[in-house]
């Protein structure tokens, strides 16, 4: 009986875990408003520049043209260029909602649809000219506002005799978001393309597209039938997921949503389920047992999918899903867990492109069923890609360890022996591919294959690229995925610079030989990159910031936040960015995800009575009520004594040079 009752919780563990893992790094809110610009010819030497920005996100509003003095933050539009001029104004063409607020006590001109800003310019010199586009916004819902947004882009005017093209255009997403999506997508559909070289689901293909071509009167009607089996395949992976994303979304919002989020993604429980669900997978890929669903629930989709009609053709898709679960379950909880970070429509995107992928050879085939012929038979090599896969997991399966790991301190996965486990699985990796390992239900190589042996070079070819860090290398192509390097013993040529002594009145000061700030708050478990300078307490910092004389630079973090390890890695670690945090500014980093319970005195009770008592959620709160903001990474540069803002601040972006003119402008 126990031994039946280890079996289920094996076999059900894992399915759990693909229904609810959407564990995100960092709770990211994705800026809604995206601006498209154009110029039209409106006469000779008169044009018209118009910005469009269209509100991808319902209940999301920004604010019209006025300037609210003790208001909400306009929306600024402006046109420059060497050899025009602006003519008149700009206008909004668009809807404004015009009403009473009651918190400004001042009437305010919203705009929740499509956005429409117009400008005129007169090109004063021939040839073509340059018009620099500047938009400032600023993005609310009834909840909370994301911080002030920019978006800069240049179109092309043509003066006097010099011939016209019509209309020209330049359109962008806000913040590099639209890129990163895109990113996903394309991951998600090479991982669905991919589950079809499983020796899950690789045999039944032609299988099931036969079925259906023999199963029909006509061709026309089984093609029909293949094509909404299908798409109820992209459904049956779609759909589960999005129903518990909307669900949280509309009982709380999102807030909510981002607050369970950021549970999956740092709790020690979550983490550890599914650091054992991959490794069960892994250890499953390389031949030590079989995973499989209940046979009961197989026989009675199975059983079902006998039937007439679409029913029927759901169960089959039903049937195919719950059989080929041991090859895509870890897959499909890989795609999630790199697109889900506190983001409303990406885990729902990046599911669907992959349950497309996945679905599509079914349909083409039945569509041209001649295509079969040409297709590889099942043999040894489809065993080989679940090895594969296998390693894959297990170098997957430690980053969940890892962020438990640091979020709690428990000091079990130190950077350098985190890369030794990533070393030498992918060492194996690449033996197995030359064939000098074999598992359990492998056929012997005989003679290594170019493809084989091109995989390994690959292999072999990053293993060398890791090991450098083992003595500090940043790894800036996979920093995301590693611990910081703050929790590496060893680093060989710290960095040159020196920063600035702090002397904190706690009882003790700073020496010359311990440059960094001693006596502040949690910085017996909290270190920062580089041996950057900073508190970690929001109070303490402003306190030093105003006996000093410069900026309050605000930076918001994780444990378990990707975008922050890579944004110190690729740009903190510019050596003009380096400079300026350790000599200019008082940084003061705040994790959002730290579980570390903190002194009675200062915990922080909200006006529903709730106590918040760890560090992360004091944090996050303080976040929230003060910035308006649950994202990380996320940079406001402050005057420490009005507390204002110096300039706009920032999110994840990896432009070095925009964050160098960021803390510059910072500065001024």
């Amino acid at each position: 009986m126990l031994k039946n009752l280890i079996k289920k919780i094996a076999v059900l563990l894992p399915l759990a875990a693909l229904f609810i893992i959407s564990s995100p790094a960092e709770a990211q809110v994705r800026q809604p408003v995206q601006w498209s610009v154009t110029s039209t010819k409106v006469k000779k030497n008169l044009y018209e520049i118009k910005a469009t920005g269209e509100i991808k996100r319902r209940g999301w509003h920004i604010y019209d043209l006025q300037e609210y003095e003790m208001g909400p933050n306009s929306t600024i539009f402006t046109v420059s260029g060497e050899g025009i001029e602006p003519v008149g104004e700009p206008q909004i063409t668009s809807e404004v909602k015009r009403s009473f607020d009651e918190i400004f006590e001042m009437e305010i001109g919203t705009c929740d649809g499509p956005v429409t800003i117009t400008q005129q310019v007169n090109v004063i010199k021939d040839g073509t000219s340059d018009v620099a586009v500047h938009i400032e916004w600023q993005a609310c819902n009834d909840s909370n506002c994301l911080p002030v947004d920019e978006f800069d882009e240049t179109v092309q005017v043509v003066g006097k005799g010099t011939a016209s093209s019509g209309s020209i255009s330049a359109a962008s997403g806000a913040s590099g978001s639209a890129g990163s999506l895109w990113a996903l997508i394309l991951e998600a559909i090479l991982w669905g393309f991919a589950m079809l070289l499983t020796p899950c689901v690789f045999p039944m293909v032609p299988m099931t597209v036969s079925f259906f071509m023999k199963g029909s009167s006509t061709k026309a009607e089984g093609r029909f039938k293949a094509s909404m089996y299908g798409l109820f395949i992209v459904l049956l992976y779609t759909v589960p997921i999005s129903l518990i994303i909307l669900l949280t979304r509309i009982i709380g919002g999102d807030a909510v949503t981002a607050d369970i989020f950021n549970w999956l993604a740092t709790h020690w429980l979550p983490n550890l389920i599914f650091f054992t669900v991959f490794m069960i997978f892994a250890a499953s890929f390389f031949g030590a047992f079989e995973i499989t669903l209940p046979s009961s629930l197989v026989n009675k989709s199975d059983a079902k999918s006998s039937k007439s009609g679409l029913a029927g053709i759901f169960f089959m898709a039903l049937t195919l899903v719950l059989v080929s679960f041991s090859c895509t379950g870890p897959i499909v909880g890989s795609v999630l867990i790199k697109s889900t970070q506190g983001e409303f429509w990406s885990p729902m995107v990046t599911m669907l492109a992959f349950s497309v992928a996945f679905a599509l050879p079914f349909t083409v085939l039945a569509l041209f069923p001649s295509l079969l012929k040409n297709l590889p038979k099942s043999g040894g090599w489809l065993n080989s890609v679940k090895v594969v896969l296998g390693f894959i997991e297990i170098a997957l399966g430690f980053k969940f360890l890892s962020t438990a790991d640091q979020t709690y301190h428990w000091g079990l996965l130190d950077r350098e022996i985190y890369l030794a486990i990533w070393i030498v699985t992918f060492s194996l990796l690449g033996m197995y591919l030359l064939g000098k390992l074999q598992f359990k239900n492998d056929d012997k190589v005989e003679k290594l294959s170019v493809g084989r042996l091109a995989l390994a070079i690959g292999v072999f070819t990053f293993v060398v690229y890791m090991i450098p860090g083992m003595w500090g290398a940043p790894l800036k192509g996979i920093s995301g995925y590693l611990p910081p390097i703050t929790t590496q013993d060893f680093v060989l040529g710290q960095t040159s610079y020196q920063p600035t002594t702090y002397v904190i009145d706690h009882g003790t000061s700073s020496t010359d030989d311990d440059p960094v700030p001693t006596g502040r708050k949690y910085s017996d478990f909290l270190k920062m990159p580089y041996d950057i300078p900073a508190f970690f307490d929001y109070n303490e910092a402003r306190e030093y910031a105003l006996s000093v004389g410069k900026p309050l630079f605000i930076d918001f973090t994780g444990h378990g936040c990707v975008n922050c390890r890579e944004m110190e890695a690729r740009v903190w670690s510019d050596p003009r960015v380096l400079k300026m945090l350790m000599e200019d500014y008082v940084v003061c980093s705040l994790y959002a995800d730290d579980k570390k319970e903190v002194d009675e005195a200062d915990w922080v009770t909200l006006d529903n009575g709730k106590v918040l008592k760890s560090l992360g959620k004091i944090n996050s709160n303080f976040a929230m009520t003060r910035f308006n903001v649950n994202a990380q990474p996320y940079y406001a540069i402050l005057d420490p004594e009005t507390e204002e803002h110096k300039v706009p601040s920032r999110g994840y972006n990896l432009d070095v040079e925009a964050y160098v003119n960021f803390l510059t402008e910072g500065l001024k």
